[in-house]
């Protein structure tokens, strides 16, 4: 098999890249990668298109910043390499720190549902631990598997008329849910 031509294919790449056709980029990369494992420009192109895919704004600041300093240091692959992988730690320890404010923020008016399961467990009674929290916060569910949950509980207590608003509260985006049906039908006692 013939080698691809090192300098075409970094070149194809770099204009790719230049254009923000990041994934055809990322494949020319990946074809130079393929031939020449070790090569440092592949490297750090495949990083920025990566980066490219996400915003393609700061992708595009990185590669220009690389090719200024790769005409003015003889480490540009090792101080892009740092600055990319600072980056990455940084990017993840935002996502760590920003998850609990989410969580709290989005919880801050209510219980989650599995917390007030705790709570009925405690109380050791669904109805007096439902009455407690009805009148002193919200109880928050997250999809449909909780609603379904909460609301055959419901039901099951007899809460039959708050069952139904419940219901009717999600019907638009259940609409034709077999699961929510089988609710209404166990309200309507069939």
């Amino acid at each position: 098999m013939r080698k691809m031509s090192m300098n075409r294919l970094l070149t194809r790449a770099e204009q790719q890249f230049s254009l923000g056709k990041y994934e055809s980029a990322l494949t020319t990369y990946g074809l130079l990668l393929r031939e020449y494992p070790t090569h440092g420009d592949a490297k750090i192109g495949a990083y920025l298109c990566d980066i490219g895919m996400e915003s393609a704004e700061e992708a595009q600041a990185l590669f220009d910043y690389y090719q200024i300093i790769k005409t003015e240091q003889g480490n540009a692959q090792e101080v892009m390499s740092n600055l990319i992988s600072t980056l990455d730690t940084t990017k993840d320890q935002l996502i760590e720190l920003l998850n609990p404010i989410e969580d709290k923020i989005e919880y801050e008016d209510g219980i989650r549902y599995n917390d007030f399961l705790k709570f009925v467990e405690d109380r050791g009674d669904f109805t007096i631990a439902f009455e407690d929290v009805m009148f002193s916060t919200k109880v928050i569910l997250k999809g449909k598997e909780e609603y379904i949950a909460f609301i055959s509980k419901l039901i099951d207590r007899g809460e039959n008329r708050l069952a139904e608003q419940f219901l009717d509260s999600i019907h638009d985006a259940f609409e034709k849910d077999q699961e929510i049906y089988a609710l209404y039908h166990r309200l309507k006692g069939d």
